[in-house]
């Protein structure tokens, strides 16, 4: 039995981590009084700033903030939580409030919350790179572990090696598949994550996958569930190492003027999905048995911040699963220039370069780099996790598509032979990388 409230925080602060610095933000936008009859239990305020909190963090951590605050206010008779703007809970009706998000806009953001609504007028629509890590919030902490743990044993990449075994593998890919995949998720009204047509977007990717793995047993498919009605689909070609290296895409569109509206979504991200999906169908076929096990992912949710990949990434970063790379493919159609993009920033050096020296190997494009920002994909919830990662796609941020987050953003002849070329660097890549 604790004797009084002192020693219960003392023991709260040696049992649990402490009220993270984005709940803390939380907190501090709305102003409290205690000289206005200040009670935890009874402040219609508190109740809902304390059902946020149990929605994202530690029943302990509540609890910690409870015994801060009333010592905070006996100590001073006036306890105030900043003078940020207001959250308005007040004016939240109870399903909104299970909405609440919490928001990073770059690596120094202690995080914003917003309401669903906020989060799709002010950042989904206006193309503000974030990423929604309200129930991922520990994870930049496992993934600042990982990677200095990374840093430490890290060796060079090999030079490529395996074309003889990766070529014959290559020669199987198909043009017109990639087609029907494009155009198969561009057919669906919108692939909005949360909207009606998320589970008609979910069904077609998981018999997408499962049809392009039938070739081979020895492969699994499942879905990985999230808060939202769009699973993320994981492929896994076991190998002999219970090491993993992934290719991954997202597979919901947004409209920009409206998330209910049309969102073909042919360029972002059908492309990528249609590029790693036909990888995943020729090394089913070849029988392809790998050392390291390799997974294609296919994510819901990239456009609300991430959500599918952080989840994932979050997943296997609490399990300690030890994921050698992972390579993002991203808008791998529309190239005014013709050329594959490796991008440079929010991503591991060290990958990065290996798969620029990758793009003259396995494919017939010249290679350019870019920078895309904070948050503009999902390799960047897989680095956050500490993961190597990189990102692929058909073009600089200045000579890509005009038409994504658009009802004009539909399948287009000459986006099927590029991604086709993204679909010889995956399996180039893949080939490489079973035997790291």
């Amino acid at each position: 039995m604790l004797a009084n409230a002192s020693e219960a925080a003392r023991f709260l602060e040696q049992r649990t981590r402490p009220i993270s610095p984005s709940i803390n933000a939380a907190l501090k936008r709305r102003q409290l009084d205690c000289e206005e009859g200040f009670s935890l239990l009874s402040s219609h305020r508190l109740r809902r700033i304390i059902a946020i909190m149990v929605r994202t963090t530690t029943l302990f951590a509540v609890g910690a903030f409870l015994l801060q605050t009333s010592q905070a206010c006996r100590a001073t008779k006036e306890y105030k939580f900043g003078d940020a703007d207001s959250l308005n809970t007040e004016e939240l009706d109870e399903h909104q409030l299970d909405g609440l998000r919490l928001l990073k806009t770059s690596e120094e953001d202690a995080g914003t919350w917003v309401t669903e609504k906020e989060k799709i007028e002010n950042y989904m629509l206006k193309h503000v790179h974030f990423m929604d890590v309200t129930e991922t919030q520990e994870l930049e902490e496992l993934g600042t572990l990982r990677r200095r743990a990374l840093a430490k044993r890290q060796t060079a990449y090999p030079a490529p090696s395996k074309q003889t075994t990766a070529n014959p593998i290559i020669a199987r890919l198909v043009q017109s598949n990639i087609q029907s995949t494009i155009t198969g998720l561009a057919n669906i009204f919108n692939r909005y994550y949360r909207g009606t047509y998320a589970p008609t977007s979910a069904t077609y990717m998981l018999n997408a996958v499962r049809s392009a793995a039938s070739s081979n047993t020895a492969i699994t498919v499942r879905q990985f569930t999230h808060s939202f009605n769009q699973p993320s689909v994981i492929a896994t070609i076991p190998g002999t190492s219970t090491d993993r290296v992934v290719v991954c895409a997202h597979y919901d569109s947004i409209n920009s003027q409206s998330v209910t509206g049309r969102a073909p979504g042919a360029d972002d991200n059908a492309s990528g999905v249609a590029t790693i999906l036909e990888a995943l169908r020729v090394m089913a076929v070849a029988k392809y048995a790998p050392g390291n096990t390799l997974e294609f992912h296919f994510y819901g949710g990239e456009e609300g911040g991430l959500l599918g990949a952080r989840d994932v990434f979050n997943n296997y970063a609490a399990n300690n699963v030890n994921v050698l790379a992972v390579v993002n493919q991203d808008m791998t159609g529309y190239s005014d220039n013709n050329v594959i993009a490796v991008y440079q920033d929010f991503v591991d050096t060290s990958l990065t370069a290996y798969m620029q020296r990758l793009v003259p190997v396995y494919t017939s494009l010249p290679v350019v780099t870019d920078r895309c920002g904070y948050g503009c994909s999902d390799h960047a919830a897989a680095r956050a996790a500490g993961y190597p990662a990189a990102y692929v796609c058909a073009d600089t941020m200045t000579s890509s598509s005009p038409y994504i987050h658009t009802t004009s953003d539909t399948a287009q002849t000459r986006f099927y032979a590029h991604a086709l070329q993204h679909s010889r660097l995956t399996v180039g890549f893949l080939v490489e990388a079973s035997f790291w």
